[in-house]
Parts: structure tokens; sequence; C-alpha cells
């Protein structure tokens, strides 16, 4: 074996301290820090807060609820009574073989403290409705995130208030019919249910748009259909109302009201992003102990 190999091979195998990787961590682009964001180690749980405004970043304290063989989702919300950040952390245990239920528990972070506390709740902890399932990304909307949850009983939307920090459930629409994927989203100031179904008379794709028309309302639930030509992903709506789906050109902007169709980007550029989402400029990190991020735009 030749030195150079030997010396790679020597490297690879080597197990950094935890100083030594934090410090090559705070050496890198944001984008390299994005592309590899995945650990070998899966106990760390390393969570990153970016402003890409001044282009600053900030490892946040290690989350309190870690298990090398858990399941979390995240989601990032603006405290407005306090000017101010959270984010929530569901995070759902295998538990032992032959657990049917593995639980299902929150924290939440506050930037302004830097620091994670847990949150107890009994739409989390609730034994008679069985393991709890939950899908990124969140919509913050309304001061609440909300995400697609499930129990053995139903399908729902799960909302966490961020002014009290409580969980609430919203009722989805009762005619969901066969179900291709499913998707929430803010359609022109209002929560909406992106279902995406085959359609059995023209074989054809449908997009059902539910809109709650009044939030927190299950009976103001109101459908608009949408025919699509081919479909891969669903990426949010612009503020006007158009529809961001991704299909075989790339990216697309489809107007639910006259079905015109614009395209955006080519399908390489859009590799790895699930959701976007309007964003406002401000200098949150740009105070404190945080990382300057280099990168090319």
């Amino acid at each position: 074996m030749s030195r150079p190999t030997e010396k790679r091979r020597l490297l690879t195998e080597r197990v950094l301290d935890n100083d030594i990787v934090f410090d090559i961590l705070t050496r890198l682009p944001v984008k390299s820090l994005i592309r590899f964001r995945c650990d070998e180690n899966n106990g760390d749980h390393m969570i990153y807060l970016w402003n890409p405004s001044i282009r600053k970043f900030k490892m946040l304290a290690p989350a309190l609820l870690t298990d090398p063989c858990d399941s979390a989702t995240l989601g990032l919300a603006y405290h407005s009574q306090k000017n101010d950040f959270k984010i929530l952390r569901l995070v759902s245990f295998l538990g032992p073989l032959g657990d049917p239920d593995p639980p299902t528990e929150a924290e939440v972070y506050t930037l302004s403290t830097d620091s994670w506390r847990k949150v107890v709740s009994a739409e989390l902890s609730d034994p008679n409705a069985g393991c709890l399932s939950h899908h990124s990304p969140y919509i913050f909307f309304n001061g609440a995130l909300h995400c697609i949850a499930a129990n053995k009983h139903c399908s729902f939307i799960l909302s966490f208030d961020i002014n009290d920090e409580r969980f609430h459930k919203i009722m989805l629409p009762l005619d969901l019919l066969d179900l291709y994927q499913s998707y929430l989203t803010v359609f022109k100031g209002s929560l909406a249910y992106i279902i995406i179904s085959n359609h059995r008379a023209t074989g054809g794709i449908m997009c059902h748009l539910w809109v709650m028309k009044e939030y927190g309302v299950a009976e103001s639930w109101t459908r608009k259909c949408v025919p699509i030509d081919w479909f891969h992903h669903f990426h949010g709506c612009t503020d006007n109302g158009e529809l961001l789906i991704k299909n075989f050109m790339g990216l697309i902007s489809i107007d639910p009201e006259n079905l015109l169709q614009n395209s955006l980007i080519m399908e390489s550029n859009i590799r790895g992003v699930d959701y976007a989402a309007n964003s406002i400029e401000s200098l949150v990190l740009l105070d404190g102990i945080n990382v300057s991020s280099e990168y090319e735009d």
C-alpha cells in the first residue's frame, strides 16, 4: 500500500474530538455545511441557525432528547410578542423491540436563552391514540407551527402555538379521496391542504386544493381541483396563489384559476429542496457569538 493511500486510510479511521470537529465546521461555508449536514454520529444532533441576510450562522445548544435511533422533525417560528425565535423539535423514539407505540416527545429551543426545554402535551402522549406520526416541513402561520400528523384513529393537522406553547388539533377535510401525496401550505393568506391523487376518470393526476376559509374551523374547508399533466413534488405557493410544483421540466408555477403554467428553473437547481417559503430580511445573529459564512451567490 502506497504512503498516500495509507495516510488517507488512517485519517478516515480516526475519530476526531468534538472540539476539533467544531473548529473545522466553523471554518466551512454554509453551502458545504448544508450539503454535508448528516453527521456519521447520529446521536450528536447538531443544529445550525442560519441568517442569509447577514451571512452568519450559529450552532445551537445540544438538544435534550437524543437517541441514535430516533426520528426528529424541526420547525422554526418567530415569536412576535417577544421579538424572539423558537424551534420546535418533535422526537419519536423507536422503543424496545415489539413495542407497537413508540413515544413521541417535544422540546422547544429559544434563541434569546440559547437553551432547550421539554414540552408536555396530552396530544402527544394519549395512550388511547397510539403512535403519533408527524411529517415535515412545518408551516408557520397565524402564530403557530403546523404539520400533518396521524394516530391510529385519524389524520389531522397538529398545531403548536408559539405564545402559550400548547398543541392543538385541526381536523382535515373528511373527503380525502385516494391519497397519493399530501402537503400543508399557505394559499392567499389562508391555511391550505394539498392532496395529489390519481384521477380515475382520465387516468391523469389531480391536485385537490383545500383552503380553510376560517382558521381552526373544520367546516370552512373548501376545495378546488386542478388537473396536472405530470407530478413529482409540491414546493409551496406564491403570494398571488400560484402553485409551485416540480415536474419533468423542473420547477413550474401553476395558476389554479386559469391553469396557466410557467417554467421557473431547471430541475438540477432544486435538488434537495423540500419546501419554499417567503422570508423577511433580519439582523438576527448580528450580535453575540456567531460565525460568518463566506460563500458565492
